[in-house]
C-alpha cells in the first residue's frame, strides 16, 4: 500500500522535531512547515505500513527541509487555516470635496502580521505560534491588497496594526509591503508592542521600539501630511487615546492652507452612535475610541481587585481621554475644511458623521480581506 504524500510530509515533520536539538525545534520547524505540512489524523497507521521508496523519499524531504529557500510563517498550522480564503472584502465609499482631479485610494487597518524568524528569541516565536492561528491569512490579504492597488493604480492608505507585535521578520515584510511614494500610513498600537498586553503601553513604552518601527515605514508615524490632486491627507498618532497639543497645532497648521483635509488616524475620533455600538459589542463595555467623555468612559467595567500597578489594564483607565484631547475633538469639529477620517483599531466596519462637513469611515480588518475604495472626486453641478 502506497502512503499519501500528506502523510509522508506531516511523518517528515514528527520524526525531524523529535531528532532536531530542542533549541532548533521551532526554528527548524518554520521552514519546514512553510513547504511540507498537511494534516492527517492517522500519522502512527502510515508508519507501520511504510515502504522502503516511500522512507527513501521521507528521509530526502527531511535532508532538504532545512534549506529550503523562501520566507518563513510564524508557527504556520494547516489543520487552523482555511482550506480556500475568501476575495477582499472591498466597500466603495465616496468622498466628496474640491480636489484638481478625481482619484481613489485604498484604504485598509489591522493586518496583524504576525510573523518571525531565527533571529527573534524564543518568547516571540511561542507568541507567534498563539496570535498566527488568530490572524492566519493576515500577509496573504496584505499581499492582495497591495496588488489590488498598484494594479488600479491607487494610492494604498493604511492605518495602523499592520504588524501585530515587533519582531525582526515582521519589520521586514512591513517595509517591503508599504515603502513607496503611493503610500501614507499612521501608527496602531500594535506596531510597538513587544509581547502583546505584557505592559502598559505609553509614550515610555513606544520609545523602546519606536526607532525600528519607523525605520520600516514611508512617513512620520506621529505626524504627517502630504498633498494628493489638492486633497491634503492629514495623519496623526491616537493609538493611545490621546492627541498632544503639539499635534494639535500642527493639525492646525494643515487646516489653515486651506486644503480640503482627510485625517487618518488609527482609533476611531468619538462619535455617539458608534460609541454606543461599541459598548454593547465589547464585554468590557469599553468604546475603543478617541476623545470619549469622561461621563462616557466613566461607565467601562473596571476590575477593582487588581492591584495598584496593574489599573491600567482597565479599560476606563487606559482609554480615559485627558483635557488637551477633549478639546481637540470639540475643535476639530468646527473645522469646515475636514472632509473625512479614515480610520481602524475596531475590526469591522463602520460610518457615522463626525462633523457637519466630515464622514468617519471605519474599515475592517484587513487580516480578513477588509478594505475600502475611496473615491475622491468634485462636487458635480
Amino acid at each position: 500500500m502506497s502512503v499519501p504524500p500528506f502523510a509522508l510530509r506531516q511523518t517528515a515533520i514528527c520524526m525531524f522535531m523529535r531528532l532536531c536539538p530542542k533549541r532548533r525545534r521551532l526554528r527548524v520547524s518554520r521552514l519546514i512547515c512553510c513547504f511540507f505540512v498537511n494534516s492527517h489524523p492517522n500519522i502512527s497507521h502510515y508508519l507501520k505500513i511504510m515502504k522502503r521508496r516511500d522512507f527513501l523519499e521521507l528521509c530526502a524531504a527531511m535532508a532538504v527541509a532545512p534549506f529550503v529557500p523562501g520566507k518563513v510563517l510564524a508557527a504556520f498550522d494547516e489543520s487552523k487555516r482555511p482550506r480556500s480564503v475568501a476575495p477582499l472584502n472591498i466597500k466603495n465609499i465616496t468622498v466628496k470635496l474640491n480636489c484638481e482631479k478625481a482619484f481613489s485610494a485604498l484604504h485598509i487597518s489591522d493586518t496583524h502580521l504576525a510573523m518571525v524568524d531565527n533571529r527573534d528569541n524564543e518568547r516571540k516565536m511561542k507568541l507567534a505560534a498563539a496570535r498566527s492561528r488568530i490572524f492566519p491569512n493576515a500577509e496573504h490579504y496584505l499581499d492582495e491588497s497591495v496588488e489590488y492597488a498598484k494594479k488600479n493604480d491607487m494610492m494604498l492608505i493604511h492605518t495602523g496594526d499592520l504588524i501585530d507585535f515587533t519582531t525582526e521578520r515582521n519589520l521586514d515584510c512591513a517595509s517591503s509591503h508599504i515603502m513607496g511614494d503611493n503610500v501614507i500610513a499612521s501608527a496602531g498600537n500594535h506596531e510597538y508592542s513587544q509581547y502583546v498586553g505584557e505592559a502598559k503601553e505609553d509614550e515610555a513604552y513606544k520609545q523602546q521600539s519606536y526607532a525600528a518601527v519607523q525605520e520600516v515605514f514611508p512617513n512620520n508615524l506621529v505626524f504627517y501630511s502630504k498633498v494628493v490632486n489638492g486633497v491634503n491627507f492629514v495623519a496623526i498618532d491616537d493609538i493611545y487615546y490621546n492627541v498632544t497639543e503639539h499635534q494639535h497645532e500642527l493639525v492646525e497648521q494643515e487646516m489653515k492652507k486651506g486644503l480640503p483635509v482627510v485625517l487618518l488616524c488609527h482609533v476611531p475620533l468619538y462619535t455617539p452612535k458608534h460609541a454606543e455600538y461599541a459598548m454593547k459589542r465589547n464585554d468590557n463595555g469599553a468604546a475603543y475610541v478617541t476623545g470619549a467623555p469622561l461621563s462616557i468612559t466613566s461607565t467601562y467595567k473596571n476590575d477593582p481587585s487588581l492591584p495598584e500597578s496593574q489599573q491600567w489594564r482597565n479599560r476606563g483607565v487606559q482609554q480615559r481621554a485627558d483635557k488637551p484631547t477633549l478639546e481637540f475633538v470639540k475643535w476639530l469639529k468646527k473645522q469646515k475644511q475636514l472632509k473625512a477620517i479614515l480610520c481602524g483599531h475596531c475590526h469591522y466596519f463602520y460610518e457615522e458623521r463626525f462633523s457637519p462637513t466630515a464622514m468617519q469611515y471605519i474599515v475592517g480588518a484587513n487580516y480578513d480581506g477588509a478594505a475600502y475604495n475611496v473615491r475622491f472626486e468634485g462636487w458635480t453641478l
